[in-house]
């Protein structure tokens, strides 16, 4: 099969591997898109994110779905032909943390594209059958890779409790923004603020259920009026988050999403005086079948974030388009498996 290496910083090469065989309890899945996510731009770019360093040869891509083409020979989930999205993350399961329903934190995931666990930037993978999630034919096959950002979204409007008549506000239209957008409406906010510096992305933004939007690079978020009681912090800018920390009101709840600087300047005075809840938040654990939901019944239309497409040969280009145009909001590698 095809296969997109990661060798080190820049350094994106295709080559051919033989074809994974599934273990006892996966199943074996063609590949049919894969999303491009800002941490595969960051390995790409510096070889490392935190702790987690490239130190040998990496597939990156987490994002994906595709169709099962086999099983091992205790996996008796799927019929073979199911087209499904697969969840990138595979737990240990035994742990306290999994035993909890926090699978997530699980300190032994296995985590597609995340060094040493190669990813799916080629055309098949070998996945628990657990973990590969049925999707209907509604759904078209980039749409069912977008879950993963998706949950992240999801996961993201019920650390915050986000429920009817809420007032949101979200910082960064990037990919995750849109879709905690999106999610934080069906989930029955009244009103959600986007703020961002791109007005195209913004633009998007209103088109999917923001009843506000901000050019935070022509207009100050201090001087709104908008108080909400969530803030959903999507831009990893430290400073970005600490000001709209500083805006949620009293006994509101402020959950950080996106991954920039190791550190934020915290409003303290204004945390304790409005008993604010501040939390972090780490990909997701038992999103699947909710964020199928939300896309299958157009509550949240994942195709529109679609922008740009290329083959795994194109990989570097897909990794790269952000820094040449302004409009991309999602890039997506489909193996042509030709």
């Amino acid at each position: 099969m095809k296969v997109s290496v990661l060798y080190g910083v820049h350094d994106v090469r295709t080559e051919t591997r033989p074809v994974p065989e599934p273990g006892p309890d996966e199943v074996l899945v063609r590949v049919t898109a894969v999303g491009t996510c800002g941490s595969d731009v960051h390995y790409y770019e510096h070889g490392r994110i935190g702790d987690f360093v490239v130190k040998q040869p990496l597939v990156l891509g987490h994002e994906p779905s595709g169709v099962v083409v086999a099983a091992g020979s205790q996996a008796r989930r799927h019929e073979l032909g199911q087209r499904v999205a697969l969840e990138p993350g595979v737990p240990c399961s035994r742990c306290a943390q999994c035993k909890l329903g926090r699978y997530n934190l699980c300190p032994d995931m296995r985590f597609f594209g995340t060094p040493p666990i190669d990813g799916a930037f080629c055309e098949y993978v070998v996945l628990r059958e657990d973990f590969a999630h049925p999707i209907p034919e509604s759904l078209s096959g980039e749409a069912a890779g977008l879950l993963e950002p998706l949950s992240v979204g999801v996961w993201a409007n019920r650390k915050a409790r986000v429920a009817p008549g809420s007032r949101v506000l979200i910082t960064g239209a990037g990919p995750i923004g849109l879709v905690a957008t999106q999610t934080a409406r069906a989930f029955g906010a009244s009103e959600v603020l986007v703020t961002d510096v791109n007005p195209r992305r913004l633009a998007v933004a209103r088109e999917l259920g923001a009843t506000e939007t901000l050019d935070v690079s022509t207009e100050s978020l201090s001087g709104s009026a908008f108080e909400p009681d969530v803030l959903l912090e999507c831009s990893g800018v430290p400073a970005v988050a600490a000001g709209a920390i500083r805006k949620v009101g009293r006994a509101g709840r402020a959950v950080l999403i996106g991954m920039g600087g190791d550190e934020i300047p915290l409003p303290l005075a204004h945390v304790q005086n409005f008993e604010i809840e501040v939390t972090g938040t780490f990909r997701y654990a038992n999103t699947w079948p909710t964020a199928i939901a939300l896309a299958a019944s157009g509550e949240v239309n994942l195709d529109r974030l679609v922008t740009h497409r290329f083959t795994l040969d194109e990989v570097e280009q897909a990794l790269t388009v952000a820094a040449r145009d302004e409009s991309v909001i999602k890039a997506v590698v489909v193996p042509d498996h030709g």
